[in-house]
């Protein structure tokens, strides 16, 4: 299981959900804006990525009116499991990026005076 591709989505989720309740493409915009763009998350990620959670438990939907008259949307939210989740895969995070950060100090070449 490659640690960089492989939940990196899903922490990115979690972490998007923290804070409140957001439908789909609230989720998307606040993901891409968040990240700078670098994320590029795309509709055809974000919905099969949410419905794995879903189906993890950690997330949990329903569907509720639009705020602008329109057709419902479908809003997630973290689960108590989600949470637990979020909390466990941002130590894992900070352990590869502890992990990365070592090798890569190590690996810059050093300067001449």
């Amino acid at each position: 299981m490659n640690p960089l591709k492989s939940g990196t989505l899903d922490l990115a989720l979690l972490a998007a959900l923290q804070d409140q309740p957001r439908y789909g493409l609230d989720i998307l915009r606040h993901v891409n804006d968040r990240s700078g763009g670098l994320f590029d998350l795309r509709e055809g990620s974000l919905y099969p990525a949410l419905h794995r959670l879903v189906k993890a438990g950690w997330v949990d939907s329903d569907w509720q009116p639009s705020d602008r008259g329109g057709a419902p949307r479908k809003v997630y939210r973290l689960t108590d499991d989600g949470r637990a989740a979020l909390t466990t895969k941002r130590q894992e995070w900070q352990t590869l990026r502890g992990a990365l950060d070592a090798l890569l100090l190590r690996a810059l070449p050093r300067r001449s005076a």
